[in-house]
């Protein structure tokens, strides 16, 4: 009986905060708000919220609100919090102050042009967002970092930007040696590969960001032997050029917005004017970027 009782305590202490939790607003101060389809400036607009548009919010994530957009995939878009104000509305419709806005049926509408009192009008409250809280990034456009490749094993820094979130350009700057297979010779090589990105359609999620790509662009080797090379009669060092076209995708979660995690797989087309080394064929690569802006 005692556990019983207990029980029914918990519950009706928990409900009040339950429902307060649970019909949180976002009502739209702005002249027009973007309803993203991720929380980020960089993600897709699914649509347009005019000012006075009461949203039901069905979670906070610091800088941004997901609320409910029906007519989209999960019935759900991202606003950013400046964009409008957030007002507790756990009063049932039946006892709703008159003039209120109501909440889905009037999604897009503007507010009535009567009068509200001041004691009609939603009372603001600062926000206080759930734990843990997650602030995402408002756009990735310039990073710089590292890159580790793996044919050969080479390691170096790397430097990316986008532009209109489609279109990047990357520079990776890395170093190498490594032992011919029919000679005991060894190569050192320090290479520059400049390569054009284009985004294919991400995915943003409350905790991660995946933006997949696909890229193309060049390879400039300078290298040089160590030894071995006087009996074969070629130079000890020397230029070379070469292609190679890549796909993979870049990864953010929403705890380090400034950091992404990138792997792609590629092909070079590498032509080795020394016997015994091959530097083209298929290769891993990974690179991390910390983007400043």
């Amino acid at each position: 009986m005692i556990r019983h009782a207990a029980a029914v305590a918990v519950v009706v202490l928990l409900s009040p905060v339950w429902l307060s939790a649970q019909s949180t607003k976002f009502t739209v101060t702005t002249t027009s708000a973007n309803i993203h389809k991720g929380p980020s400036t960089g993600s897709v607009v699914i649509g347009h919220a005019p000012r006075g548009t009461v949203l039901d919010v069905t979670r906070e994530l610091g800088s941004w609100v997901k609320v409910s957009w029906p007519g989209v995939e999960g019935e759900a878009g991202y606003v950013h919090v400046s964009w409008g104000s957030m007002t507790p509305a756990a009063t049932p419709n039946s006892t709703r102050p008159a003039g209120a806005t109501s909440t889905r049926a009037d999604v897009g509408a503007r507010p009535s042009a009567a009068p509200v009192t001041p004691a009609e009008r939603p009372r603001e409250v600062a926000l206080a967002p759930l734990h843990p809280v997650f602030v995402t990034p408002a756009s990735h456009s310039l990073g710089l970092g590292g890159v580790m490749g793996s044919s050969p094993l080479a390691f170096g820094a790397s430097a990316r930007a986008w532009r209109r979130d489609r279109i990047g350009v990357q520079v990776d700057m890395s170093r190498y040696a490594m032992t011919g297979s029919t000679t005991p010779a060894r190569l050192t090589s320090f290479q520059v590969e400049p390569s054009v990105l284009y985004s294919l359609p991400d995915r943003v999620t409350d905790y991660l960001w995946v933006r997949p790509y696909v890229g193309s662009g060049a390879t400039l080797r300078r290298h040089s032997f160590g030894s071995g090379t006087a009996a074969t009669g070629e130079s000890v060092s020397g230029y070379g050029f070469g292609l190679q076209a890549f796909g993979g995708g870049e990864l953010t979660f929403a705890g380090a917005p400034q950091f992404a995690l990138s792997a792609d797989l590629g092909y070079h087309w590498f032509k080795t004017p020394i016997a015994g080394f091959d530097l083209g064929g298929l290769g891993l690569t990974v690179s991390g970027h910390w983007y400043v802006k």
